[in-house]
């Protein structure tokens, strides 16, 4: 009796706990197609977070968590820091090969952006990628006529669009410039 008890007063003692804005396992797999998993050395940006390997990390993930999935993908970090004056708050930031930017508010990611290679980058490690034809580099007519593509009218940062709901981006003279997804930090 003494032994049912204690297992039900800690059944009841999990049942209680709260993981935060992390989806749990249902929620990560409602409305997703099973996917193989990744190779190694390839990530994929989603509206929602990233996968790399056979980890998919939802925005809310833990920083050293997909700093370490991110390394093993793309090499180790060529930079980090903070911008402590983002309007949504200070942000850290770590930037990888080939362009790719993570995101963490209190130690978790919020969001990640993607962009053409700038002056001091290192050579990408690994394959970094979008779910479908629009990448970084990708032809203006190519992201156009991609599903859910708006231009963004009035935005103060150059040839700005959305792609659907989640995922945005620039276009500087005929190919996409840069993706972002989640919480950035654009002074507008």
């Amino acid at each position: 009796m003494r032994l049912a008890l204690i297992a039900l007063v800690g059944a009841l003692a999990l049942s209680g706990c709260d993981s935060g804005d992390v989806p749990s396992p249902a929620e990560r797999q409602e409305g997703e197609i099973a996917q193989a998993p990744l190779a190694a050395n390839m990530v994929e940006l989603r509206p929602q977070g990233l996968s790399t390997g056979a980890e998919a990390f939802f925005f809310a993930s833990g920083q050293t968590e997909i700093e370490a999935a991110l390394a093993k993908a793309l090499g180790a970090p060529l930079r980090s820091g903070e911008n402590a004056e983002c309007g949504a708050g200070p942000i850290t930031f770590t930037d990888f090969a080939g362009g790719l930017t993570a995101h963490f508010q209190d130690g978790r990611l919020v969001g990640w952006n993607w962009h053409l290679a700038q002056d001091g980058d290192a050579p990408p490690t690994g394959v970094i990628k979008l779910p479908g034809d629009v990448q970084v580099g990708s032809a203006r007519s190519v992201v156009e006529a991609a599903p859910g593509f708006a231009k963004i009218e009035g935005s103060t940062l150059g040839e700005e669009f959305a792609l659907g709901n989640e995922i945005g981006g620039f276009i500087a003279g005929d190919k996409v410039e840069m993706l972002y997804a989640g919480t950035q930090c654009f002074f507008r």
